[in-house]
């Protein structure tokens, strides 16, 4: 018997070995969804019914074996929370039938399986997987906010132990096929294809009848069960961990612990009836929405070019120049030679440009160590960046950077040196993180080519890029800057031209904020800890650090005078407090933290006398409103005045550039977090609560929204800031 459809392909061979080949012909990669186990089920079924048949091998007719979830039907489940429900443990049961079928079932895994695939690969009795260092497998459901919903987080900890299930289930673990047959995901590996399906036919022809470890009574979860000292001990430090961790601001992570706690002590069938009810509730849940619609939907969307101009041929840079071999141009040709591009790295002098190119090195000695690279590579990669100060040397460059000091005056000396001697239709590019590219442009004889390009430090780490339109570039521009940033592997965003732009305009007013809260008597240990506690990476006074409160001094002064404001004063004479004392942040080694050479960084002690502390002058709650209300309020601003082209490219930018909390999907989606209604009543008492209230000023449109009962995506943007 042979079957065909749009999910999978079944043959029987002469020795009565089926093989249930995956190949979801109507997709781009295969998908664990309602359809595919529907389609799995009946063959299944018919496996099993059929007395010619001995065993099923599961494989994959595709480089990957399976993807996961479809996280765009569970970003926005057509169905309501108790269909949903019924769906997920009509699942389970049909997937416990097959189990306790009397059927060998292998999954032979010969390319990625993560999530729903991996939990396939669990309903079989038996994993061995190609011995292949591109493959991963795990279950990373929680780095979306939610749990593997399909069987794995009940049948995992049978497998793995309570400790490496716990570990695979929470970080969302992808393992390589080693790792994971260490580990206990997996039963065996193999080194070829052949291997592979030879080794899943004999398991088969060697076990008729066999039974998985959760329906066996013989079988010893790994480190022990959940009532010896190691299984307790285990749980109780996973609970302070993730408490630690999410603050309670991931409930997947919650409902995961739950259910290896609770599912542990109960047959299996009652513990994937509780995973079913917490799977639910976290599809269901505002969290899992946010952080699918941003972190997973709107990361693809940007990788394949979204904001790109439309029936614009695609630009290809064969060769980069990068002007100024400072830390940042240094990661910019680091992140270029790695996409295999030739770049010269022009600095004042070769010496210089040396050095900078040994960033590259430094970085790539790095991945030897760890065996993430080999010399081999490490050679060819430093053999593509050629270090210079003859401005000549870019002349057949396709495409500048140019990444020297904040300094309006320099860059006009380097623009005019550059495009004396590159190609007329070639793309030049200024790395710059406050000063309007309209303003730069001014120095260029071809300003339809110039457009600002925003990297964020470390650049080898940071994945963002931030595109910004001047007023007269051109859209072949806006379409080469993004085949560029793609091509590097960074994801772009498009914003247009106004002082700060988009990211350092709004990752200044956490900053700012944190600093004037100290400044009114909140003691800086607990904004630092209440920061952290509602998602930011890091505190406000740690980040002025790390930037440099005189490189924050250098942008203040930098302003025209009539762009000052009450709050930008405020917060420059906060931080020349500091500097007057030579607390220049943490390169000099003390700011707000001192920076002991060997140590962890620790809050100057002498914070305390110059901002004393007011005991419980503001709640939690209103500093936690006060720290995020602030930065939603400034993106908005950016959407209501057009510097943002979109909702999108405001909650992206602002989780990827300055850590923005992703469990609300971003600055602009936390304002439908919080409630539209309540977020402006907030920033209406803000405004008559607090010193400089002005910066709490709601724009009408937002309240016109909010009038209206709409969400902040129903805010009709716009590609130009308005005249």
């Amino acid at each position: 018997m042979s079957i065909k459809n749009d999910y999978l392909e079944y043959n029987i061979d002469a020795d009565g070995i089926a093989t249930l080949t995956i190949n979801q012909i109507n997709e781009p990669a295969n998908l664990y969804s309602f359809g595919f186990v529907k389609a799995y089920v009946d063959v299944a079924e018919k496996a099993i019914a059929d007395s010619h048949v001995k065993g099923v091998i599961v494989t994959s007719a595709r480089r990957m074996f399976m993807a996961g979830g479809d996280l765009r039907a569970l970003s926005n489940p057509n169905m309501d929370a108790k269909e949903f429900l019924d769906g997920i443990l009509l699942l389970h049961q049909k997937n416990r039938e097959i189990e306790k079928g009397g059927k060998p079932f292998v999954a032979a895994i010969n390319g990625v399986a993560l999530g729903g695939g991996m939990e396939l690969c669990l309903t079989c009795h038996h994993r061995i997987a190609l011995n292949n260092t591109k493959i991963k497998l795990g279950f990373p459901e929680s780095k979306v906010g939610l749990l593997p919903g399909g069987g794995g987080t009940a049948k995992a900890p049978y497998l793995m132990g309570i400790q490496n299930a716990l570990m695979y289930l929470l970080r969302g673990t992808e393992a390589r096929p080693q790792q994971a047959l260490n580990d206990g995901l997996i039963d065996d590996v193999a080194e070829t294809q052949e291997e592979l399906m030879s080794k899943s036919k004999q398991w088969i022809l060697n076990n008729p009848n066999p039974v998985q470890p959760w329906d066996n009574k013989k079988h010893r979860i790994p480190g022990g069960a959940f009532w010896t000292p190691n299984g307790v001990q285990t749980i109780i430090g996973a609970v302070g961990n993730v408490n630690k961790m999410t603050h309670g601001n991931y409930p997947a992570q919650e409902y995961i612990l739950k259910i290896v706690h609770d599912g542990l002590q109960i047959p299996i069938d009652r513990a994937l009836e509780i995973e079913a009810r917490y799977f639910t509730k976290a599809v269901m849940s505002k969290e899992a929405k946010n952080i699918i619609r941003t972190g997973f939907m709107g990361i693809q969307a940007a990788k394949k070019g979204k904001s790109r101009p439309k029936d614009i041929p695609k630009y290809e840079v064969k060769k980069i120049g990068i002007l100024g071999a400072g830390m940042m141009g240094a990661g910019i040709a680091y992140v270029s030679a790695k996409a295999g591009m030739d770049v010269v790295l022009k600095d004042v002098s070769v010496e210089k440009a040396e050095f900078g190119k040994s960033y590259s090195k430094k970085l790539l000695d790095k991945a030897i160590s760890k065996k993430r690279s080999t010399p081999e590579k490490a050679a060819a990669l430093l053999s593509r960046i050629t270090t210079t100060a003859d401005p000549n040397t870019i002349a057949d460059c396709d495409y500048i950077v140019e990444a020297v000091f904040e300094d309006p005056n320099l860059k006009d000396r380097v623009t005019k040196e550059t495009e004396a001697v590159l190609g007329h239709d070639k793309i030049y590019g200024t790395n710059t993180s406050t000063i309007p590219i309209t303003e730069l442009a001014k120095s260029s004889s071809r300003p339809e080519n110039f457009i600002g390009i925003h990297f964020f430090s470390p650049v080898d780490k940071m994945p963002l890029v931030e595109i910004i339109v001047g007023e007269k570039t051109d859209e072949r521009a806006i379409a080469a800057t993004i085949d560029y940033t793609l091509a590097i592997k960074k994801i772009p965003i498009v914003v247009n031209d106004k002082r700060g732009f988009f990211t350092s305009r709004c990752f200044s007013t956490f900053c700012s904020e944190g600093s004037f809260l100290l400044e009114e008597g909140v003691s800086a240990a607990r904004i630092e800890n209440i920061s952290k506690k509602i998602g930011m990476p890091v505190g406000p006074l740690a980040v002025i650090d790390e930037v440099s409160l005189t490189l924050g001094m250098h942008v203040y002064e930098s302003f025209p005078k009539e762009m000052r404001t009450p709050d930008s004063d405020r917060f420059y004479h906060i931080e020349k407090k500091l500097v007057d004392l030579g607390r220049e942040g943490r390169k000099n080694g003390k700011g707000f933290y001192d920076y002991p050479t060997n140590g962890k960084k620790k809050l100057w002690p002498g914070l305390k006398e110059m901002f004393p502390a007011k005991p419980d002058l503001y709640s939690e709650e209103i500093i936690s409103k006060r720290i995020l209300h602030r930065q939603a309020l400034e993106s908005y601003r950016c959407l209501d005045e057009g510097v943002l082209r979109s909702v999108a490219d405001g909650d992206l930018g602002s989780v990827l550039a300055w850590g923005f909390p992703i469990y609300t999907g971003g600055a602009l989606s936390y304002i439908d977090y919080v409630g539209m209604q309540q977020f402006i009543a907030d920033c209406d008492q803000f405004k008559e609560q607090f010193e400089g209230g002005e910066r709490w000023n709601v724009p009408e449109s937002l309240r016109a929204l909010s009038k209206e009962h709409k969400f902040i995506h129903d805010f009709k943007t716009r590609k130009k800031i308005p005249s």
